[in-house]
């Protein structure tokens, strides 16, 4: 496919509004000055009476770095403020290949500050921020960890990656067997890292292959979800296991019998809602 014929092909999957989960108090867009000009955040209150701030969690959308938007998201992030009584915002970072590798890590790392820095202004304890993410997103989200541990800030609480690529040029087993043409596969992976990254070389940066990190510890602790049928599924794993012995809290879950992406079938999928669950719980934990 062309980019065009991706995104396309992306917006048409679009997640509808799941019924089965209850939906968030209020949801607005605001524009934040980003790295390379105006950044659009799309923000979810959850419907919880609380006396005090509630805690934020900082998503990112996942599209191979190319496709998605605030839009394919929204199913995700309005249920997981119910399911995680929490803020939810949704970064609008910039896409590959008009913005190739840095813009996306740089936008989201700077809407991380932001968010530290202004998060009473929609009722947010900016000192309670979890980051999470599915497919690309997710790795945007090992990112910002590491980078915000990196430049001494902000603090993050916690880290949810779902099913995300870790690793630019991996020779997996995963990548190797999961090639059905049905589903997200070891011929689209490269498809999607020729297009992010202007330079080979620059898949060596740990900011956009985190298992490339030779320093793990002193990261938020994570919880990684990856699917038996997706070509990301030992990379994913590898860096479950880097994190374990950094020293870093991590729950891995492996989820037999999906895909990639099998979360975005949580209309049809009782797995997927049941995941989804999980991840509101492991999100309450870390950020009450």
């Amino acid at each position: 496919m062309s980019v065009d014929e991706a995104r396309k092909a992306d917006a048409e999957t679009e997640a509808a509004v799941w019924d089965w989960v209850g939906q968030p108090k209020e949801i607005f867009d605001l524009d934040i000055a980003g790295p390379a000009g105006p950044m659009t955040l799309r923000v979810y209150r959850p419907q919880v009476e609380s006396e005090g701030p509630l805690p934020v969690l900082v998503y990112f959308f996942g599209g191979g770095f190319v496709v998605g938007s605030l839009d394919t998201s929204e199913a995700f992030c309005r249920a997981l403020s119910t399911l995680a009584s929490c803020v939810v915002v949704s970064v609008g970072y910039r896409l590959a290949p008009e913005h190739p590798y840095p813009a996306a890590i740089d936008d989201c790392y700077a809407a991380v500050q932001w968010v530290a820095d202004n998060a009473s202004q929609f009722g947010a304890d900016g000192g309670r921020i979890a980051v999470a993410g599915d497919s690309n997103g997710g790795t945007l989200s090992a990112a910002v960890s590491l980078m915000a541990r990196d430049q001494d800030g902000p603090r993050i609480s916690a880290q949810v990656l779902i099913y995300p690529a870790m690793q630019f040029g991996s020779a997996t087993d995963s990548m190797r067997d999961n090639v059905d043409p049905m589903f997200f596969n070891g011929h689209s992976v490269p498809w999607f890292w020729n297009h992010y990254l202007p330079d080979p070389a620059d898949g060596d940066s740990p900011y956009a292959s985190p298992l490339n990190a030779t320093d793990l510890s002193g990261l938020p602790p994570a919880l990684m979800i990856t699917a038996e049928f997706c070509p990301l599924r030992d990379e994913d794993e590898a860096y479950a296991d880097a994190l374990a012995r950094a020293g870093v809290p991590v729950d891995c879950r492996r989820y037999a019998d999906l895909p990639h992406g099998f979360l975005s079938m949580a209309a049809v999928l009782g797995t997927a809602r049941e995941a989804l669950g999980e991840i509101g719980d492991f999100l309450r934990l870390r950020l009450n």
